[in-house]
């Protein structure tokens, strides 16, 4: 596949490491306007780097967007004479809404993905939704996207939530495990020991979900024993609004979402 990154930060960036390390591509560009802090990505074999969006859309069949939504008007504008039936245009751009892309660039293959910044070591979750004529190529994006974690397709009036709970949930995932490391340091181990216990105890929860299949509740059940030590932490930390506080922490993301993309 002949595909090019338009906006190589750090999300397009984490897409570019993964789709080169899993070798799935025969050309690769990535643009930025200073891309001199990406230079030496053109060390890997079929990767270039520019600054020109023209050039890197007249060398792909795949462009995939990853620019901030104020920037992506602008830049649709810039390159949508050079589209043509070869090309589809996948968006990773937040609250940029399929409509206001065909508006701008017509009858298009057009496609909006949400990854993660896991996507760099090939772990990401990406929701995925087209246009009527998207649909035509959208095994094209699942074949990316799975060969850099797990993808599924979903409406897209669930885009804004989907954004919360896999790309604004990596941020949350990560402060979880930092705050289980900084309870570990108190608990009497080093930093790095302690970031070592939380991170593999993470990995191992979600996979013991994902290999099983079971609701998380059926898991716990059978780490907590009557009056014993596990349900004693459990039940103190929902006292203090843990569950809450990550309700009201996704709602809170959630309704800021929804703002920006209405302006």
């Amino acid at each position: 596949m002949k595909i090019a990154i338009l906006g190589t930060g750090n999300l397009g960036l984490s897409i570019a490491k993964g789709l080169i390390f899993s070798n799935a591509f025969t050309s690769l560009y990535l643009t930025k306007r200073n891309a001199e802090g990406i230079k030496d990505y053109e060390e890997y074999s079929k990767v270039k780097v520019t600054t020109d969006n023209r050039e890197a859309v007249q060398n792909a069949d795949i462009l995939i967007f990853s620019v901030q939504p104020t920037q992506m008007e602008r830049i649709l504008e810039e390159i949508k004479d050079l589209l043509t039936e070869k090309h589809v245009i996948i968006s990773t751009v937040t609250g940029f809404k399929i409509p206001r892309i065909e508006e701008i660039v017509g009858d298009q293959f057009i496609i909006r993905s949400m990854p993660n910044t896991a996507i760099a070591v090939g772990k990401s979750m990406t929701c995925l939704c087209s246009n009527e004529k998207g649909k035509k190529r959208i095994a094209i994006a699942e074949a990316i996207f799975n060969r850099l974690g797990t993808s599924i397709i979903i409406p897209e009036n669930k885009m804004q939530a989907a954004t919360v709970i896999c790309a604004s949930g990596i941020a949350f995932w990560m402060r979880l495990i930092r705050a289980t490391t900084q309870g570990a340091v108190q608990l009497g181990f080093d930093a790095k020991d302690a970031q070592e216990l939380s991170m593999q105890t993470c990995l191992g929860a979600a996979s013991l979900l994902i290999e099983s299949g079971k609701h998380p509740e059926e898991e716990i059940d059978k780490v907590t024993t009557p009056r014993g030590c596990t349900i004693e932490g459990l039940n103190e930390m929902e006292h203090n609004g843990l569950s809450s506080s990550l309700i009201k922490g996704l709602q809170a993301s959630f309704k800021k979402i929804n703002n920006i993309s209405e302006k």
